[in-house]
Order: C-alpha cells, then sequence, then structure tokens
C-alpha cells in the first residue's frame, strides 16, 4: 500500500514509518499542515495515517486551522481515502468529532503497531473490495503476511515485484494504468519510469508461467491480472 503518515512528533513518526516501510509499505511522512496538504492533493493513497494534533507553519494554507479542517476539505473534494484518526485524545466527543469529519477509524495513543496496519487492511479490504488472501488461479496473494504462492509453494519476490502484483490484484480484474502504478510505487525523489514499470511486469510473467494466473496488456489502457486461459 501507499500510505500518508502525517504526525508531528519525530520519534514516533520515524518508528512508524520504519515499521510500515519493513512491512512492504511505501510511505509518505509528513510532520505539519502544510506538508499533509501538500502531499495528499498530489498524490494518490490508499490509506492516510491522520495525527490530530498538528502545528501549523508558515507555509498553512489559512483556511486550514487543524487536522480536521484538512480532512473535511479532503472529503468535500470527494476523496475517499481510507483515513485512520491517530490522537491522544481519546474522549467520546472527539472521536465523534472525528468520524463527522469524514474519518473511516479511530485509534487513541499509545497505540500498537501490529494494530494499527490490521486496521489499515481491514479500512483498505472495506474500501477497495477484497481479502487479506486473493487467489487467481494457482496464485495466491496474502497481504497480511506478505506472501505469495503458486501451488502452494512459497515465490520469495523483490520488494517492488510483490507491490506491482499486490496493486495487481486489488481487486484482479481491475485495469490499472501505467499512470496510476508509478504513482503508487514511486517515492517524490526517485519516480518509477515506464521502462522500469515494463520491466518488473516482464519479469513477474516470467515468474508467473504455470501459475494459472496472466498480466495482460491492454494498450493504452494498462494492465489487468486475470486468470489464463487455456
Amino acid at each position: 500500500m501507499r500510505i500518508l503518515l502525517v504526525e508531528d512528533d519525530l520519534v514516533l513518526r520515524g518508528v512508524m514509518q520504519r515499521s510500515l516501510t519493513d512491512a512492504g509499505h511505501r510511505i509518505d511522512a509528513a510532520g505539519d499542515l502544510a506538508a499533509a496538504q501538500h502531499f495528499w492533493h498530489v498524490q494518490i493513497y490508499d490509506a492516510v495515517l491522520l495525527d490530530l494534533n498538528l502545528p501549523l507553519s508558515a507555509r498553512t494554507d489559512a483556511v486550514m486551522t487543524n487536522s480536521l479542517s484538512l480532512l473535511r476539505e479532503r472529503r468535500a473534494r470527494g476523496d475517499k481515502t481510507p483515513v485512520l484518526v491517530l490522537t491522544a485524545r481519546n474522549r467520546t466527543d472527539e472521536r465523534i468529532a472525528g468520524l463527522d469529519a469524514g474519518a473511516d477509524d479511530y485509534l487513541g495513543k499509545p497505540f500498537d503497531l501490529a494494530e494499527v496496519e490490521a486496521r489499515l487492511r481491514a479500512l483498505v479490504r472495506r474500501s477497495q473490495g477484497t481479502d487479506d488472501l486473493t487467489q487467481v488461479g494457482q496464485l495466491v496473494l496474502d497481504r497480511k503476511a506478505c506472501r505469495v504462492l503458486i501451488h502452494g509453494q512459497e515465490l520469495v519476490l523483490p520488494a517492488r515485484e510483490f507491490a506491482v502484483l499486490s496493486e495487481l490484484m486489488t481487486p484482479p480484474g481491475r485495469t490499472v494504468s501505467k499512470k496510476d502504478l508509478s504513482s503508487k510505487l514511486s517515492g517524490f525523489d526517485d519516480a518509477l519510469v515506464d521502462n522500469a514499470l515494463e520491466a518488473f511486469i516482464s519479469r513477474l510473467r516470467k515468474k508467473l508461467l504455470h501459475s494459472g494466473a496472466f498480466i495482460r496488456t491492454l494498450r493504452g489502457l494498462g494492465y489487468l491480472m486475470e486468470e489464463e486461459r487455456p
């Protein structure tokens, strides 16, 4: 998943970023409202982790007074990205305010990092209509364990190839454009160019031979994961 992490505590932000990155996710981290607003405006995310207690900065939009105003602004624009609010505020009225502003879930600090990831997976499952386990032919993707199995045998993939496969299987049968794939898999400092993306797809096709799953190219549209026909 590509995740926007919005947290002003430098230590906590670093710990969460490392943990989620080690779990195979691509993380963009923001420490204030201005950075969060910019990232969320220019990048598509699978989920957002949003801290309520964010400092303002000189770059902050005048209408942005707190995290909830940012969330309301994105929802008003039709953005349906799943949002998990993280905060030390754990009173009922504050939870209600967060949910009314458009948050999908609410987790009070302190929290367990494993629970954060589990809640993120649940939010994305609901928003994208997928399960932790997805199968096409004899190819099985286990998002929770970050594993790929073919005929019950594990296929070890580099992180970027796993990310490409995960996108194509979320859910399978969905056309994924090159632009969306590149956006999800690129960092702000390491854009994934078309040639590199095509190389990932080519390597995946070779590794998926005899799996019953096939990555089809739809010229001018993108890629589609489907069950291989006889």
